[in-house]
């Protein structure tokens, strides 16, 4: 069984899993998918992935806030352009931290917030646990190939 076949059936079967979990307790299911794409795209894998993931989606949490409350302030559309212009830049430029350093995560999580209307405190769980979930996917999927993968038949020279 290739990777991506055993990383799409445990994908699948959590998948569904996290749907039942983000409903059951109120979370919101699309963003926790963000926080599982997220996982996916890092650049790094394992725990340090889920470290920038979590990391980035929170700061871009951040920065959506900062750019709704700065845009509200007066009451000329063009405002919130310029706020946005702005902190989009720093949303980049923080990346010169390493653990920042995946700018997607951090626009990810900026646009969830967005999506949200800025609920932040519906939007952070979600993502959060998505990412674990991402985590749990891809480490299961490779996990479930290791363990279906055919193992090499022992080579036994002789001499004779």
């Amino acid at each position: 069984m290739s990777v991506l076949v055993a990383i799409a059936i445990t994908t699948g079967i959590l998948s569904g899993i996290w749907g039942w979990v983000a409903v059951s307790l109120g979370l919101l299911s699309w963003a926790g998918f963000l926080g599982c794409t997220t996982y996916f795209a890092s650049p790094k894998d394992g725990l340090k992935g889920v470290g920038l993931s979590i990391a980035t989606n929170l700061s871009g949490v951040f920065w959506a806030m900062l750019i709704i409350k700065l845009s509200t302030l007066v009451g000329i559309d063009i405002i919130g352009y310029v706020v946005t212009a702005i902190i989009a830049f720093f949303m980049c430029v923080q990346a010169k931290q390493s653990w920042l350093n995946f700018i997607p995560g951090t626009f990810i999580g900026s646009c969830a917030t967005f999506a949200s209307n800025g609920d932040w405190q519906l939007v952070i769980p979600s993502l959060v646990l998505g990412v674990v979930f991402g985590y749990i996917m891809k480490s299961s999927g490779l996990w479930l190939q290791q363990k279906l993968s055919k193992p090499e038949a022992p080579c036994f020279a002789t001499e004779q």
